[in-house]
């Protein structure tokens, strides 16, 4: 892959900028052998030239492949467990089509760049549409940013590197061909020579990537073999924790280490589709200032790159558009307060019993208005409701509810299309209001939150505003789809600037067997 153009610090540097060894090359510095084990010799020879790292805050990312993370509590997986215990262990879910497919291009460019697909372009395996020049990796990142760190970075699916996904930007790559020559061996050689790289050469920021779940997955689904394929990573990521901790200088060093995968798989293998196992992606975190044992409720796929500066002390430019935020950083949405009490099925068929994800009880402060709302319908969606990713896309699948990717934790949703597959009478009527927000001596109110819109005939979605517990004003309405995007609405105070005003905003929804509503984080502050 070409250099990606982007100026680079000179002042500390006299190895080349780039070194990248492939299997070939490998080979060919170990005469006689085969060709494979020839790279893992040459490979674990000795550790690629870097320059000498210049941060006490470091990073190491290791992305597991197709590693359902309903899965690691039956493997024999201690070092990935120890990791729980010692950092955060968020889940997620992913999208699926038309967004993207849960396919390893979209996901590791979702896991690099810190953005959607929607933004990023990458929708399958072919990469086409791919937007790595405005939304680029975190290596390349920090190659524009900050320049004088040492990156390095060892994938084996080889579009990882000759699409730019993960290594551009990197000062040294081991780039193999898994597809070719197999990914068990070239996972032990990545093991190999990232230990190296550790145990011999101050890196700063490492991306290390192993295949071989993905792959033993697609030939013999979740079963023993995935399993033991499981524990082999798992040896591997604790060979490099280990490293970490051998080091002569960590004593005053502050590492960080992040493992996460691009998507999960059907129990017989595969993925691609939408199914929840397929979508099943996890980030687990360990490092300076990340609480042990926690386990967010509101993680998401882009928080890797957004974790990765947070632990360089790198403040994310506004222009860089990240969906992420660092795994720590935990929301303030009133919604989330929900989750100790949120409840299993009432008449939804297609949601295991077990899964514990809906309240039509809002939080402090809110309240629903249904005093226009029909009778009867299924019960968890009749009126404003409140749920999670998993509960609400089990719904019912390849209706977009999958896309609902911005939101975090527990959301709210009006579902008027999922109220009408029971028998009802009446219109679908509901509003959601706020509490009654101080925004003394502001000369307007501003209301920034998360929504995902799908419209249909006579459906409508309406924002209304109450200053001083007035009467509402139309503030905005929603006539199209918003496929899961930040807004922010503006409303002057009547009158400008007062002394005492208060106001509250309300999210109104009518419809009759139509689509949805849904809408999070919500923030109000005056302007």
């Amino acid at each position: 892959m070409p250099d990606d153009g982007t100026p680079r610090s000179t002042t500390r540097r006299s190895i080349p900028r780039r070194t990248v060894l492939t299997a070939s090359a490998a080979a060919a510095v170990t005469l006689g052998a085969a060709p494979a084990a020839a790279a893992r010799a040459a490979a674990a020879a000795a550790a690629p030239a870097l320059p000498d790292g210049v941060s006490t805050d470091k990073v190491l990312v290791i992305g597991m492949d197709g590693l359902r993370h309903d899965r690691i509590d039956a493997a024999d997986a201690p070092h990935l467990k120890q990791l729980m215990r010692d950092g955060a262990y968020g889940l997620s879910l992913l999208y699926a089509n038309p967004m993207a497919a849960t396919s390893s291009g979209p996901g590791w460019s979702t896991i690099s760049t810190g953005v959607w697909p929607d933004k990023h372009g990458v929708r399958d395996n072919s990469f086409a549409g791919k937007d790595y020049d405005r939304y680029p990796g975190f290596l390349a990142r920090l190659a524009a940013v900050r320049p004088e760190l040492s990156t390095y970075a060892a994938v084996d699916w080889k579009p990882l590197h000759t699409q730019g996904a993960v290594t551009a930007g990197a000062d040294a790559v081991l780039a193999l061909d898994g597809d070719r020559d197999g990914y068990a061996g070239h996972d032990a050689t990545i093991a190999d020579q990232a230990e190296a790289v550790l145990r011999e050469r101050n890196p700063d920021v490492l991306f290390v990537y192993f295949g071989n779940t993905d792959v033993v997955a697609h030939a013999h689904g979740t079963g023993r073999r995935y399993l033991d394929a499981i524990a082999v990573q798992d040896s591997y990521a604790g060979r490099l924790r280990a490293a970490i901790e051998a080091r002569p200088t960590y004593a005053s060093e502050r590492w960080t280490v992040i493992v996460c995968t691009d998507h999960g798989h059907v129990d017989a293998g595969g993925h691609g589709g939408s199914s929840i196992e397929e979508r099943r992606t996890f980030v687990l975190a360990a490092g300076p200032g990340i609480p042990a044992g926690a386990r967010p409720v509101d993680t998401r796929l882009v928080d890797v790159a957004a974790t990765v500066f947070h632990q360089l002390g790198i403040d994310p430019d506004p222009s860089w558009g990240l969906d992420g935020k660092p795994l720590q950083q935990r929301s303030a949405d009133a919604f989330d307060t929900l989750h100790p009490s949120l409840s299993g099925r009432v008449d939804e068929t297609g949601i295991p019993a077990g899964v514990l994800g809906f309240t039509r009880t809002p939080p402090s402060g809110w309240s629903i208005d249904n005093s226009a709302m029909g009778m009867g319908g299924v019960t968890e969606w009749r009126g404003w409701s409140f749920a999670t990713d998993e509960f609400w896309s089990r719904t019912h699948r390849d209706q977009q509810r999958e896309l609902n990717v911005r939101a975090r934790g527990v959301f709210a949703v009006a579902d008027s299309d999922e109220w009408s597959d029971r028998s009802f009478s009446g219109p679908y009527d509901t509003t959601l209001v706020t509490p009654a927000y101080d925004i003394s001596g502001a000369s307007a109110a501003r209301l920034d939150f998360t929504a995902f819109y799908r419209q249909e005939g006579s459906q409508r979605a309406e924002v209304l505003a109450s200053f001083n517990g007035g009467t509402p004003v139309l503030v905005k309405r929603y006539d199209a789809d918003v496929i899961s995007q930040p807004q922010s609405l503006t409303v002057p105070v009547p009158g400008g600037p007062s002394a005492a005003m208060h106001v509250s905003f309300r999210f109104r929804y009518t419809g009759a067997n139509n689509w949805y509503w849904v809408i999070d984080g919500v923030k109000v502050t005056g302007a």
